[in-house]
């Protein structure tokens, strides 16, 4: 009898673990005044059909069901809300399903800091707008509020923070921040990409691109830099740059 015992242990731990496991997130309804404040503020929003715009509601909704977004001296809006999970969305709006895995939260600071996270006036070099955070702020995102209304503000400089820093975290994704996608691409195509990044890295740093410097950095910066290209000036990319445009049109399956 005494084998009685230690199986009802087990079967309680079980039990303990199995009712204690966490529910999976489910997004509330979409708030209807967003529709208008996303009209207003995200170009690539205003640009989808009703029925894409009506999905990518939900999709917002489940982002911000799965991640948490908190403000360092400053009270979080809707409209930081949405700005943040449009960053989230845009790159990964060509696939059915998308879970930053890699993210529990984002801390939006409400302006440039440096990298020691200082964003006040007296503070020293304050140029950073985002940043995937590693160490104590693994799974965590750094954005600047600043700069991520500016990336949606202006649509015409090819940039945007927002979606740089998800970019990086979707490039993390395989382990490695490198700006080669394993999720994304095909092992078959690694080395095209490759080959393609060191080629257009060349032009920028020779200057001879409209790519932005920053591109030139490193593969997993020119990976982020030319995506936010393809997000905000698609048909400028395609133009000028239709190999890589290509790529990018693979690599976030957006190819209609």
């Amino acid at each position: 009898m005494n084998y009685i015992i230690p199986v009802a242990i087990i079967i309680i731990i079980a039990l303990f673990f199995i009712l204690k496991k966490p529910k999976k997130a489910v997004a509330k309804p979409f708030p209807p005044h967003w529709h208008q404040l996303l009209l207003d503020n995200v170009l690539f929003y205003r640009n989808l059909t009703p029925e894409r715009q009506a999905e990518f509601q939900k999709r917002i909704m489940q982002f911000l069901s799965e991640v948490y977004i908190e403000g360092v001296q400053l009270e979080v809006t809707d409209l930081d809300k949405i700005l943040v999970a449009c960053s989230a969305v845009i790159p990964v709006f060509g696939f059915t399903e998308w879970h930053y895995y890699n993210l529990s939260g984002v801390l939006l600071y409400p302006d440039y800091f440096n990298e020691d996270l200082e964003f006040a006036d007296t503070a020293q070099s304050r140029n950073i707008g985002g940043l995937v955070g590693t160490g104590r702020f693994e799974n965590q995102m750094i954005l600047s509020r600043k700069a991520l209304y500016h990336g949606f503000s202006n649509t015409t400089d090819k940039g945007n923070t927002g979606i740089h820093e998800f970019v990086h975290l979707i490039d993390k994704m395989d382990g490695l921040v490198d700006g080669v996608p394993e999720k994304l691409l095909g092992h078959q195509y690694s080395i095209p990409w490759l080959d393609l990044i060191h080629k257009k890295m060349e032009a920028i740093n020779d200057d001879k691109s409209d790519i932005r410097q920053y591109g030139g950095t490193n593969q997993a910066e020119f990976f982020a830099v030319a995506s936010e290209y393809f997000f905000e000036r698609p048909d400028l990319l395609k133009r000028k740059h239709p190999e890589l445009y290509k790529m990018m049109e693979m690599c976030f399956n957006t190819k209609k």
